[in-house]
């Protein structure tokens, strides 16, 4: 048995959910680790920086968008072969401006997830977003 030496990098991912229950989701561009993979927008968190100050960070970074407030959701340890994610994820229904790909990344707003393939970390999450989204 192997351990991985490496400390976990704690990430942090937004959801963002329109009222009508869709949520954005982008596609990893091209050179980075799983590239043309689909997940939630987000983001590794800096030394000495809050989830959500990471979290909205990030989306201005990559989205062009202010997030208003976001509500914590759930957190997912996942390790891949080139890195051992803490993936926090936040739920959004407040923003500002409408996304943008700053960063070349492919997105859409999914109802029922149709695209594919997605990050292996993001799988569990779709049946658990569905109670959420649909209740």
């Amino acid at each position: 048995m192997t351990a991985n030496p490496a400390a976990p990098i704690d990430v942090a991912v937004g959801i963002l959910m329109k009222p009508n229950g869709d949520v954005l989701l982008g596609q990893r561009p091209e050179g980075k680790p799983y590239a043309g993979y689909w997940e939630f927008p987000g983001g590794k968190v800096e030394r000495d920086e809050s989830i959500l100050d990471a979290l909205k960070r990030e989306f201005v970074e990559e989205l062009g968008i202010e997030v208003v407030s976001a509500e914590p959701w759930c957190g997912v340890e996942h390790v891949y072969p080139h890195a051992h994610v803490r993936l926090h994820f936040y739920i959004s229904r407040d923003w500002k401006g409408e996304p943008q790909s700053l960063e070349g990344q492919a997105f859409a707003w999914q109802g029922t997830l149709g695209v594919e393939p997605l990050l292996p970390a993001t799988i569990p999450l779709i049946e658990w977003l569905d109670r959420v989204r649909y209740s």
